[in-house]
């Protein structure tokens, strides 16, 4: 493959760039990473040629035997990549014109690279669409085997990380589930809005060749070609949500890997990692170190910042292809593989965990989480207005202080010298197991209800 300056801009220029030029013109050393979309476009690109009359069946024919044997070379790691050709475009043109000779001079009839490089985009956008959906399908069966598991495994539910009410371990997973099930909608949603193609949009005005768009958007598995020629090469819009909506995924991932890390402490002992996602200390051999979840927090920060590169990229570009342009692949790249690794690691993480349920129960029993439970018995009992209620359950807590015990623990008469109505069943409600089972109304934490969201996502996932 030549390695001189790059030819393909012909007659223009009498000398190549000079080393810096070259050094910040090239983008080879990340968009070799578009190589199969780029020859999966310009098979369907030859093909419609040839359909349409503008080029032979038989340069057709060598162009896609060259590039079929050029991905081939590609893939097996033989491909000799060029920074003088500036991209995987003009890399892959130069090396067709060393195999089949002239015919490579015809495939870039109708088309430029600005069209070329934003179906290529496109394409490869897409496919981390579909390769986040699987992922994160994977980690959602991986909670949904834990929820199965602790369906009415009792648990401390928190506001301000502070005891609340008791839930169940099932509960709380399942709130992951939806929180991942709607980043897959994202996902879903983005690639719907980025499945039309640019190929034919040609530099930015479209072309005098009579091209069929449809044809290639067809071939590629677009449901339609793009409308406007300008939009079509200066638009990023793809590329944006799906970082968008990788920020976001990446946000949930971010909070749950959190919670393990806090979970996994001594101070919690709510879960115990396996040996797998876990490090040990240089110098403290007791030390079992949550060092995979506390990787998954921080690789966010990469993919937030790709989101804000490219936004930044983008915000002062005027219609339509600008150079500005070449830098929003490498943040998508980076974001993609941070997040394809952070879900992956997760959902291992999921997998092999073990949740301790004594400790789970122990500390939902902490904490005076059974006051909510208290004051709606006072309401539903006694009828009390629920501020009154609410006062006097706050009173008996300070009781319950007082004597360093639980709700529980307090003799009905402390709770009667607070209020005279209590009666003996009050402590029918005062158990976290009784208290769960109550909470029945429809997403509460009651584990029949529990079951039933269990059931829902497994019949969904198929």
């Amino acid at each position: 493959m030549t390695k001189t300056s790059n030819q393909m801009w012909g007659g223009r220029f009498a000398s190549g760039p000079d080393a810096i030029m070259e050094a910040i013109n090239a983008s080879i050393g990340f968009d070799k990473r578009l190589a199969a979309q780029d020859i999966a476009g310009s098979r369907a690109h030859a093909a419609m040629l040839a359909a349409q009359g503008i080029v032979t069946d038989k340069d057709a024919e060598a162009i896609r035997e060259g590039l079929l044997t050029i991905l081939s070379e590609i893939e097996g790691g033989k491909f000799e990549f060029s920074t003088a050709l500036e991209d995987i475009h003009m890399n892959v043109e130069a090396r067709l014109k060393d195999m089949i000779g002239a015919p490579a001079g015809r495939l870039h009839t109708a088309r430029s690279r600005n069209d070329q490089v934003a179906v290529d985009f496109r394409l490869w956008v897409r496919d981390q669409c579909d390769a986040a959906d699987q992922a994160l399908a994977a980690l959602m069966q991986a909670l949904l085997g834990q929820a199965e598991a602790g369906a009415d495994w009792v648990m401390p539910g928190f506001t301000h990380l502070q005891t609340a009410q008791p839930v169940t371990w099932g509960h709380h997973m399942l709130a992951y589930v939806e929180m991942f099930a709607r980043d897959r909608s994202r996902f879903a949603d983005a690639r719907r809005r980025m499945n039309e193609s640019p190929l034919g949009a040609a530099a930015l005005a479209g072309t005098s060749f009579p091209i069929d768009r449809h044809a290639t958007a067809e071939a590629l598995g677009f449901d339609r070609p793009t409308a406007n020629s300008l939009d079509s090469v200066s638009d990023r819009d793809f590329a944006l949500e799906f970082l968008a909506a990788s920020s976001i995924c990446a946000m949930h991932l971010s909070r749950f890997a959190e919670e393990l890390v806090i979970w996994s402490s001594a101070q919690f002992r709510f879960v115990a990692m396996s040996d797998r996602w876990s490090t040990g200390s240089s110098i403290m051999p007791q030390k079992r170190n949550p060092d995979a979840a506390e990787l998954i927090r921080a690789k966010i920060g990469r993919i937030f910042g790709a989101n804000v590169a490219l936004m930044t990229v983008m915000k002062g570009l005027p219609l339509t292809y600008s150079k500005d342009m070449q830098e929003d692949k490498e943040q998508v790249f980076d974001a993609a593989d941070s997040l394809m690794l952070a879900l992956a690691a997760m959902t291992g993480m999921v997998s092999d965990m073990t949740a301790n349920r004594p400790n789970l129960k122990a500390a939902a029993s902490s904490g005076f989480s059974t006051a909510t439970d208290l004051a709606d018995w006072l309401v539903r009992e006694l009828n009390l207005p629920f501020r009154d209620a609410h006062h006097v359950t706050g009173s008996l807590v300070a009781v319950a202080e007082g004597k360093g015990c639980d709700l529980q623990d307090l003799t009905l008469e402390d709770m009667q010298a607070v209020h005279a109505g209590i009666r003996a069943d009050v402590f029918d409600v005062l158990g976290v197991e009784n208290s769960v089972a109550s909470r029945m109304s429809y997403g509460g934490t009651a584990p029949v209800r529990v079951r039933e969201q269990i059931a829902r996502w497994k019949e969904a996932l198929k």
